[in-house]
């Protein structure tokens, strides 16, 4: 299987027809583009046996493990209408998959369990997109760190799933600063915010371990970009997972919406 890092979106609800209408800012097209593009590239994806996700929206020490059953979702956002707060996306509980990543992860570090820890919307938004029928076993596991050395590393140590039929998924934006965010239609991009997109594409696309590790000190633009940086993460989860194996990086949506934010996303192939 590749290895996927995905820009998340927003949260959505179903309209009386169940179209999946998206939190517009003031600036649909971008997010309806976005998710379109996202149910797009699952059609070309391989069908995953079930997937692994790893949310912007999880930071949690240890290294904690998710709902292994279908239980409630986490919205977490506010001030949002009634129905953003009704949405369900009852995918498939994965419990095998949370058993082999703790088989993987073993004595490496420690482990904790949230048996009542439901898909938060950095998981279910992406994942509604792409697997609109809820039919694709989910697994949440959190981000322990924002320390990319040992992300990396865990990414490495999840590899393995690759071939087991597992999709592992990074949840995110590359570029994250909602302080930044304009909700005119003809908003332009700041020159950090290009800069820094482009810096990841190269980086990524070359998948250069040393510099992804060593972004904070080095990448244009990243004070703005990233005031902090748990949208930013995932994706070092997701080239650790697919830097031992040789294979093309893409990047099938790309351009941005709100101005700054980048709607790049990358696919590791195999």
């Amino acid at each position: 299987m590749p290895v996927i890092f995905a820009a998340h979106g927003a949260p959505y609800y179903r309209d009386g027809d169940g179209k999946m209408v998206p939190f517009d800012h003031g600036n649909p097209q971008g997010l309806t583009t976005l998710f379109s593009g996202l149910r797009e590239w699952a059609k070309s994806l391989p069908r995953p046996r079930s997937v692994l996700m790893l949310s912007a929206h999880w930071e949690a020490r240890p290294l904690t493990i998710g709902a292994t059953r279908t239980v409630p979702l986490v919205y977490d956002f506010y001030g949002f209408a009634e129905p953003f707060y009704e949405v369900e996306y009852p995918a498939p509980s994965a419990p095998e998959l949370a058993q082999r990543v703790r088989e993987l992860v073993g004595d490496s570090q420690p482990l904790a369990e949230a048996p009542d820890r439901g898909l938060d919307h950095g998981a279910y938004t992406p994942m509604a997109a792409m697997y609109p029928d809820a039919d694709v076993p989910v697994l949440q596991i959190s981000l322990p760190t924002m320390n990319p050395r040992t992300l990396f590393d865990l990414g490495r140590t999840l590899a393995p799933l690759r071939q087991e039929g597992v999709l592992i998924v990074g949840s995110g934006f590359l570029t994250h600063n909602l302080r930044a965010v304009s909700v005119r239609p003809d908003a332009p991009t700041p020159t950090w915010a290009a800069e820094f997109d482009a810096w990841s594409a190269d980086v990524l696309g070359r998948r250069d371990v040393d510099s992804l590790i060593t972004y904070r000190e080095h990448a244009p633009g990243v004070r703005y970009a990233l005031p902090t940086h748990e949208h930013f993460v995932p994706a070092i989860v997701a080239l650790g997972a697919a830097i031992d194996e040789p294979g093309e990086t893409t990047f099938p949506i790309t351009g941005f919406l709100l101005g700054s934010m980048t709607k790049r996303s990358v696919e590791f192939g195999s």
